[in-house]
């Protein structure tokens, strides 16, 4: 029921983290405020298509 997703980041570095989310109860994309290392800070993560790896980039 639930799907691997990944999050990258809008701030183009690169960096995403991974989730999984329920597709019958969410069927928009994913949004979070969570943090980048690359640009140390705050920004925007959105769900950017399948296969969310275990490890972080």
């Amino acid at each position: 029921m639930r799907e691997k997703v990944r999050l990258v980041s809008t701030a183009g570095t690169g960096y995403s983290y991974s989730t999984t989310k329920n597709k019958q109860k969410t069927s928009d994309k994913l949004q979070f405020m969570k943090y980048d290392p690359k640009v140390r800070r705050h920004v925007l993560f959105v769900e950017g298509g399948k296969g969310g790896s275990s490890k972080k980039r």
